[in-house]
């Protein structure tokens, strides 16, 4: 069996899981409602607290999806239970973020403002302190779309590798590479 198929889901207290007749899998909590569509080869067994995922047979496509479903299950558990959280941290001078409701407003160097429009699922908070960087932090319960948002945010503009300026995830290590003066 996969590893990571195998392993059941403990479902905690406060989520209800429902799985309708044409596999759609809807997860509620107390953060929200998600809903996945499940593939029909894949059954899903609810029992004593606890969903797995079983897989029909031994095949590499079956393997695949029963990791996959299991997983987006899992993420989707957590969610709506605890829910997720991204930082994401402007390096450079004169760069500023703001947010106003579902809108963040983003000055990047650019000769206008950009202005970011959050879906209803995703909050966004942007705080800067004197002398430090500014601070973009999206939380919400759907893993997916939290992900999506901000890989959009950081394309607008990637860290680049001299001097590390640009948009990053808080904790990550930009490879930096040295310019021309190290080349003697």
């Amino acid at each position: 069996m996969s590893r990571i198929g195998k392993l059941p889901i403990t479902i905690p207290a406060g989520v209800e899981i429902k799985v309708s007749d044409k596999n759609l899998v809807t997860v509620k909590g107390a953060l929200g409602s998600l809903q996945q569509q499940v593939h029909p080869d894949m059954t899903i067994e609810i029992e004593n607290g606890t969903l797995s995922v079983k897989r029909p047979t031994e095949q590499k496509r079956h393997k695949a999806m029963h990791g996959l479903y299991r997983t987006l299950i899992a993420n989707m558990v957590h969610g709506v239970s605890k829910g997720y959280q991204i930082k994401q941290e402007l390096v450079g001078v004169g760069y500023k973020a703001t947010h106003t409701g579902k809108a963040l407003e983003l000055s990047l160097g650019f000769s206008h403002s950009v202005m970011v429009i959050m879906p209803d699922e995703v909050k966004v908070e942007a705080v800067t302190d004197r002398g430090k960087n500014p601070i973009i932090t999206l939380t919400s319960h759907d893993k997916q779309l939290i992900g999506q948002v901000a890989a959009k945010l950081r394309s607008l503009l990637k860290p680049e590798p001299y001097k590390g300026k640009g948009l990053k995830f808080v904790g990550e290590e930009i490879k930096r590479k040295s310019g021309k003066t190290s080349a003697k």
